[in-house]
C-alpha cells in the first residue's frame, strides 16, 4: 500500500530527490518533550506511526529514467555496553534504558521493505525538495491524499466508532461532571481515557464547551462549570493507532431535556445539516454543501425575525465559519492542497469530509432576543462520498432532539 503511494508521488517529480521528514520531538518544558506524532505525509508514505519515528527521514532517491528508490534514514540501534556507557544508557531521547526498545535500520527494513540506513547519512545525497520547506512538494502530498482508499475509510470508521463510545462515556459520567467545579475538564478527561485506551489519543484538542463557551469556535480551555439549564457542545475525535481521526460534534442538554428555545435552535441547525448532507455527492462542487446549509440558516433566522431578510450574507454574523472540511490523517486534512483541487474543486468518490453547520449567539449581542443570547449549537458528522451520494460514518450517534433526549435518558 505505502509502495503504491510512493510510486504516485514519484511520478509527480521525475528525477528529483524528495525528502519527507517525520519531524522532530518538541520540547514541552525544560527536559520534557511533547508526545511525538509523525508528520502525516511521512506516515502515509511509510506506514510508520509510532513515537520512535521522531527525527527519521524518508528520502526518495532518483533511480533510473523517471523512478525513485525509497530510503529510510533512521536512528542506529544503540549498543548496550557492559561498562554502562554509550547511547543505550546515556541518550535520554533514544537510549533504550530511557525509552524502551527502538527498531534500528535492520529491523525497520524488515518491517517496511524499505532500504534503511543510519540517520547520519541523510545529508550525503545532495540537494533536493524537502517537504518541510518546499510548497510544491507539500501541495502534491496533500492532493494525493484527497481520495481515500478502502483501507483508509475502514480506519476512519474505526475512529468514528471509538468516538461514539467516547460520547457515550461522557453522557454516563454527566452526573459527576455536573457536580465538579471544572466539569468541562472532567468531560475532556473522560473522553481522553477512551481515546488513549482505544487508539493513539485524541485527533485534536477536545472542545467541551458549556453555556456561552459554545460560542467560542475553538474553546479548548475547558475549565468551566456545568449548569443543568445550559447546553454542552462537545467536539471530539479519537485518533486510531494508524493516525486517522474522527471529528464529531453533538450539542447536548445538560439536564437531559432541551428547553423550547434550545430545541428551536438545535432543530434549525439540524435542518441546515440535513440540507448540507443531501448536497454531498460525486461531481458536486465542494462548496455546495456549505451553501445549502447556509440557505436554511438564513431562511430560519429571517423567519424568526433575527434577520430582516434571507438575502446576502447577514447570517454570517451568527455562523462564523465554513460548514465542513476534508478528514483523514489530519483533522483538517489536505489543507495544503490547491484551491482548485479542494475548496474550489469537486467531490469525488472516496473523499471523506465533515458537515458541521452551527449557530453561535454571542452572550453580549444586542441584535438578538435575550432568550437566544449565549446559545451555541453545532452538529457535525463524518461522511464518505460514494458512487451515488454519501454514507454517514457517524450515524450511530443520535442527531435529532428527540433521539438525543431518549439516548441521554437511557444512560
Amino acid at each position: 500500500m505505502s509502495g503504491a503511494r510512493r510510486a504516485r508521488l514519484s511520478a509527480r517529480f521525475p528525477g528529483e530527490r524528495l525528502v519527507i521528514p517525520a519531524g522532530a520531538a518538541a520540547v514541552r518544558s525544560n527536559d520534557c518533550d511533547h508526545r511525538f506524532r509523525p508528520h502525516s505525509a511521512y506516515a502515509w508514505l511509510t506506514g510508520l506511526t509510532g513515537e520512535e519515528q521522531a527525527g527519521h527521514v524518508l528520502v526518495l532517491e532518483p533511480s533510473g529514467p523517471a523512478g525513485h528508490e525509497a530510503v529510510l534514514h533512521v536512528h542506529p540501534h544503540p549498543p548496550r555496553r557492559e561498562d554502562g556507557a554509550g547511547a543505550f544508557y546515556r541518550d535520554r531521547r533514544h537510549g533504550e534504558f530511557w525509552v524502551g526498545h527502538r527498531a534500528g535500520p535492520a529491523e525497520t527494513e524488515e518491517l517496511t521493505g524499505i532500504r534503511c540506513v543510519p540517520l547520519d547519512t541523510c545529508g550525503t545525497g545532495g540537494p533536493g525538495r524537502d517537504a518541510s520547506h518546499d510548497p510544491e512538494l507539500a501541495t502534491a502530498l496533500a492532493e494525493l491524499r484527497l481520495v481515500k482508499d478502502a483501507w483508509e475509510v475502514e480506519q476512519l470508521q474505526q475512529a468514528v466508532d471509538h468516538t461514539t463510545a467516547g460520547f457515550e462515556d461522557v453522557v454516563r459520567d454527566l452526573p459527576a461532571a455536573l457536580a465538579h467545579p471544572r466539569g468541562e475538564r472532567r468531560i475532556e478527561g473522560v473522553f481522553a481515557l477512551r481515546a488513549r485506551a482505544e487508539g493513539n489519543g485524541t485527533g485534536y484538542e477536545t472542545i467541551a464547551a458549556s453555556g456561552a463557551h459554545a460560542c467560542v469556535l475553538h474553546w479548548t480551555r475547558n475549565d468551566g462549570r456545568l449548569d443543568p439549564r445550559e447546553l454542552l457542545l462537545l467536539d471530539a475525535g479519537v485518533e486510531t493507532d494508524s493516525l486517522y481521526t474522527a471529528d464529531v460534534t453533538r450539542t447536548l442538554p445538560l439536564s437531559g431535556r432541551f428547553s423550547p428555545v434550545q430545541r428551536r435552535v438545535h432543530e434549525l441547525v439540524l435542518a441546515a445539516q440535513e440540507a448540507g448532507i443531501a448536497a454531498v455527492k460525486p461531481g458536486a462542487a465542494f462548496r455546495d454543501f456549505h451553501h445549502a446549509a447556509m440557505r436554511v440558516i438564513a431562511d430560519g433566522l429571517a423567519d424568526w425575525g433575527v434577520l430582516p431578510h434571507a438575502r446576502g450574507d447577514l447570517h454570517r454574523r451568527y455562523t462564523l465559519c465554513g460548514s465542513g472540511h476534508m478528514l483523514g490523517l489530519d483533522v483538517h486534512d489536505c489543507a495544503r492542497a490547491r484551491a482548485t483541487a479542494y475548496t474550489d474543486g469537486v467531490l469525488e468518490e472516496g473523499m471523506v469530509l465533515t458537515v458541521e453547520p452551527g449557530l453561535y449567539f454571542q452572550p453580549d449581542d444586542t441584535t438578538l432576543p435575550a432568550e437566544l443570547r449565549g446559545i451555541g449549537v453545532r452538529i457535525e458528522d463524518d461522511l464518505v462520498v460514494t458512487a451515488d451520494g454519501a454514507r454517514l460514518l457517524s450515524g450511530a450517534l443520535p442527531r435529532t432532539a428527540d433521539a438525543i433526549e431518549e439516548w441521554m435518558g437511557g444512560r
